[in-house]
């Protein structure tokens, strides 16, 4: 098969692979629909995180089930399916607990950006929809595997509720999903913070009620001026640099909630800072498992539609560019079809 393969800062290849196959019984190895990159694939390709030797990339898929192992009794072959980021048993006790990406024997997704994927812990991380859905509903569920379940993660984690009123830190894709999530939770308020008209028009369409286009303090204090000077109930920090961190946790009211989804990079938080706001934190890699079965039917019928965010679709040849064109702003989140 061919897959995509980093080598070093700004050099993606599409390569040939070895075929993916099964493993260990609970495997199964699927064939791709659609897959796409990540907002958080820029760190590696920016030169924010160590490559080391040349590796496949992506972690976002949906797909039709080629081969299961034995002791995967869930999924079958011929089936279309959505997964997650990061595997899952979802019998161990933290997956019972609704913690599946702290699964006890979770193993992170790194080789979806090609045409086969082998997918471990299968039994636990794959959901089949009833049939195959149509063309129009393929974008919706590809981000479900990765940016809509981890928008959805930020709310429930800052603790949106009905009436609220919510920030999102972060306008890439998961901060768009973010406002999808704030919106179903039945968020009365929902201030995207961005600078860019196109996304700004999007957070918009997705129901965010109130543009901030200020950062930094002044960003703060446009929130504040926003919420009678007091902060939100709740901030989905979706960015992960120490600016929009600092950015979330001020904009936040004494007993509001930060959900921060955005992997860290240079992140430090002041304890005796934290200890005195009143604010609570809560983040990490998104319990997608968790939420798929739900977000799966609101696609399916017609409630909320993030594949909107996908603004550049491409062949999966063409990887390189969809890289290239993240990078340089020239698009949201590139789809990718093989």
């Amino acid at each position: 098969m061919r897959g995509a393969v980093i080598h070093a800062p700004g050099d993606v290849r599409f390569e040939q692979l070895d075929d993916p196959r099964i493993l260990k019984p609970t495997d199964a190895v699927i064939r791709t629909v659609a897959t796409c990159v990540c907002g958080s694939d820029l760190w590696a390709y920016r030169g924010a995180e160590p490559i080391g030797d040349p590796h496949p990339m992506g972690h976002e898929y949906v797909g039709v089930v080629e081969e299961v192992g034995s002791a995967v009794d869930n999924v079958r072959p011929g089936q279309f399916v959505v997964g997650s980021f990061a595997t899952s048993d979802n019998t161990c006790a933290n997956c019972r607990n609704g913690w599946q990406s702290s699964c006890l024997n979770r193993e992170f997704m790194s080789t979806c950006q090609a045409e086969y994927v082998r997918i471990p812990n299968a039994h636990g991380t794959l959901v089949a929809t009833e049939d195959h859905p149509g063309a129009e509903f393929v974008p919706s569920l590809l981000a479900v595997s990765d940016v809509m379940g981890t928008g959805w993660y930020a709310a429930v984690a800052a603790g949106v509720e009905p009436g609220s009123t919510a920030v999102v830190a972060g306008d890439g894709a998961v901060g768009l999903c973010g406002v999808i999530a704030a919106k179903e939770l039945g968020a009365e308020r929902i201030i995207a913070m961005s600078r860019h008209e196109s996304r700004q028009k999007l957070a918009l369409e997705f129901g965010a009620t109130d543009i901030v286009t200020e950062r930094g303090e002044d960003g703060v204090a446009r929130v504040k001026d926003l919420t009678g000077g007091i902060g939100a109930d709740s901030v989905l920090e979706c960015v992960g640099t120490a600016e929009s961190m600092s950015q979330a946790l001020h904009s936040t009211r004494p007993g509001g909630n930060v959900g921060f989804v955005g992997v860290p990079h240079e992140v430090a938080v002041d304890g005796q800072e934290l200890f005195f706001s009143h604010v609570g934190l809560r983040g990490g890699p998104a319990p997608v498992r968790r939420f798929l079965p739900d977000l799966i039917e609101r696609v399916l019928s017609g409630r909320i539609e993030p594949g909107k965010v996908f603004d550049l679709t491409l062949p999966l040849d063409q990887v390189a560019e969809g890289y290239k064109a993240m990078d340089e702003r020239r698009a949201v989140k590139t789809l990718l079809t093989p």
